[in-house]
């Protein structure tokens, strides 16, 4: 299969890119999840105002700064501009958008919101915010890697399966390279030119075939999210504060964890460390945080219990 997609919808002047569109499906559907969560909870809709601003923002910026930490942070203590700035400044002056984004990080900061929002908006327990709210980010997961997918990003390793191998144009040229080897000024063009045009055949065998790892993850995460969802409303499981949120910790790294063995590198400090990826040493705290919660978690006291 050859994946070259558009970058996204053109309506008029307004270039709506598939990866943005991925974002709001994935906070819209979380806002519809939570939103019958909290009637369910017989909880003030209000307070689903404050958590959905609250979730956007720490994953957005929880996200990016785990790429710039976690990821990338010998570029961008040189440059610390660009960490929050959709800019390039060397060698010259370029809007990039923001290129680089980690899950692990998201994950970090949305935990610490979390913390924030069960004491001063809602008044539950922590782990009783973290139970319902990884429900919806399971979704989430699943459309932030289609998105990395329409991108052509987070791409596997090479393959000669051509069952489940794609070439990934996007990937392999980038639009300058694109352009140089075509002559044809306009990238979009360049890229539809080097798979249609028969004068560019030798190129298109040049883009080796890769797994998709951003398939394998998004169809492992549907099965996750409605693991989730049956425990949440089909059985007695949120009753023990922390036992659905462990469970997630659990499914979701370990299939982040399992699928970095057919992903590229994404950089990071595992050369330093070897044996995984900077995903997987990543995964791993996240797994074991679950497996306590998986063993440990206990249905809460009553009301009229003084602990």
């Amino acid at each position: 299969m050859i994946w070259n997609p558009s970058e996204g919808i053109h309506i008029g002047s307004l270039n709506l890119r598939f990866y943005s569109l991925m974002f709001v499906i994935a906070f819209g559907l979380g806002w519809y999840i939570m939103k019958k969560i909290f009637i369910n909870e017989k909880e003030p809709l209000d307070k689903l105002d404050t958590l959905f601003v609250w979730t956007v923002l720490a994953t957005l910026f929880g996200a990016r700064l785990g790429h710039v930490f976690f990821y990338d942070w010998e570029y961008f203590r040189n440059h610390p501009l660009e960490i929050l700035l959709p800019f390039k400044f060397e060698p010259e002056f370029q809007f990039t958008g923001f290129a680089g984004l980690a899950s692990h990080g998201a994950a970090i900061s949305i935990i610490i919101v979390m913390y924030f929002y069960s004491k001063k908006v809602v008044n539950k327990p922590l782990l009783w915010v973290l139970d319902r709210v990884v429900i919806p980010v399971a979704c989430g997961a699943i459309f932030v890697r289609l998105g990395n997918f329409f991108n052509s990003e987070i791409v596997g390793k090479i393959t000669t399966n051509e069952t489940f191998g794609i070439k990934f144009v996007r990937d392999y040229f980038s639009p300058q390279a694109a352009m140089n080897q075509t002559q044809i000024a306009n990238p979009d063009l360049a890229y539809d030119a080097i798979v249609n045009n028969p004068k560019f055949a030798n190129l298109l065998a040049e883009v080796p075939l890769k797994h998709p790892a951003q398939l394998y993850e998004a169809f492992a995460y549907i099965f996750v999210f409605f693991i989730l969802l049956f425990l949440y409303w089909k059985t007695d499981t949120p009753r023990k504060h922390g036992l659905i949120f462990g469970i997630f910790l659990i499914l979701l790294w370990t299939v982040r964890f399992v699928v970095e063995y057919v992903k590229e590198s994404q950089g990071g400090f595992e050369s330093a460390l070897g044996l995984f990826t900077t995903g997987q040493w990543l995964s791993v705290p996240f797994i074991l945080v679950g497996l306590y919660y998986l063993f440990m978690a206990e249905e809460p006291l009553p009301d009229d219990i003084k602990i």
